[in-house]
């Protein structure tokens, strides 16, 4: 009787381990294989396009001419990283040996100014679009919010959105260089007036999808929870905070990644005009520079702001998932 009802617990999980096992092959291949051959397709239609395609600069870049200037790119990083270091060692020695002839003398440290590498760029480029980003959101989320309960406010301030909206960011750079010119005028900035004219330049254009998404997640809140509220008689600001936050982070959230999207994509062209020392004045340099090398490096830049665009949209959703209490409206 042991031994039949063992068969029968066999047969039954037989089907179940069955099923498992197809499922984490299917998820696999979707997961993993798919992506893979995609971009190994992709690879290859461009090693092939490349090879046939000659410039005044030589050949266009293949991948693997991409990949070995990844390369040579980090190898400048880390000697620059070993000069700088080495710099700073030397201003030591020489303060410790003027302190040990003169005890009252105060050290002084001179900065390094070697030449920005394009690690360096990178980390200026994110630094500026966080910092544009972030001044956009505490400006737009609460003006959104505002406009959205208030329809007075809305009729008012709806013309002016609606005619600033399709303007090109890059259209406010001349004029957002000859404010910041005049106003931020200082023997000794604390960041560089191209820094400012990049980041007011990437906050402009990172105001309208999120006043716009905010307003209309505001004022389409159901009429059920606004009920609640005036049952409860909660106050306005507590009215916000328990009723229409809640209710409208996933509009708020949408106009956020759109918004951080394009910002992206505006910094570049915004660097390459106001010449901050970013990804989008790396691009600049190496267009003028010219060399052999130029377009293969440009091309390693391309590669790295497209995936640089695609882990912040990433990072953006999974925020949205955190703070969201619907789970199921943030897939994707």
């Amino acid at each position: 009787m042991t031994t039949e009802t063992a068969l029968a617990n066999n047969n039954i999980n037989k089907p179940i381990i069955s099923e498992s096992l197809k499922t984490l092959l299917t998820t696999t291949f979707k997961t993993l294989l798919i992506p893979f051959v995609g971009i190994l397709v992709f690879l290859m239609l461009w090693s092939g396009a490349a090879s046939k395609i000659d410039t005044s600069l030589g050949k266009f870049p293949g991948p693997s001419a991409v990949w070995e200037q990844m390369g040579s790119l980090y190898e400048e990083h880390s000697a620059e990283r070993v000069k700088e270091q080495a710099f700073y060692e030397r201003q030591q020695k020489r303060n410790e040996a003027r302190l040990a002839k003169d005890p009252d003398y105060v050290p002084k440290i001179r900065a390094y100014t070697g030449k920005e590498t394009f690690l360096d760029q990178i980390f200026t480029s994110l630094i500026t679009v966080l910092s544009g980003f972030v001044l956009a959101a505490v400006i737009a989320i609460p003006l959104g919010i505002a406009i959205g309960l208030n329809k007075t406010l809305n009729a008012a301030v709806n013309p002016v959105i609606q005619i600033f909206k399709p303007v090109s960011p890059l259209a406010w750079l001349p004029l957002v260089t000859m404010v910041v010119s005049a106003v931020y005028a200082s023997p000794d900035p604390l960041v560089a007036k191209s820094f400012l004219n990049s980041m007011i330049t990437v906050t402009l254009c990172c105001l309208w999808p999120m006043v716009i998404n905010t307003s209309v997640g505001v004022a389409s809140i159901e009429k059920d929870l606004v009920n609640v509220s005036r049952v409860l008689r909660l106050p306005a600001l507590k009215h916000v905070q328990k009723i229409v936050l809640p209710a409208s982070i996933p509009m708020i959230f949408t106009g956020m990644r759109l918004s951080l999207g394009v910002a992206w994509m505006v910094l570049i062209a915004a660097e390459m005009l106001a010449q901050n020392p970013g990804l989008g004045k790396f691009v600049w340099d190496e267009f003028q520079n010219g060399s052999s090398n130029s377009l293969a490096r440009i091309m390693v830049a391309i590669i790295v702001i497209g995936f640089i665009g695609y882990l912040l949209d990433r990072t953006m959703l999974q925020l949205q998932r955190f703070v969201s209490w619907d789970k199921a409206g943030t897939a994707s």
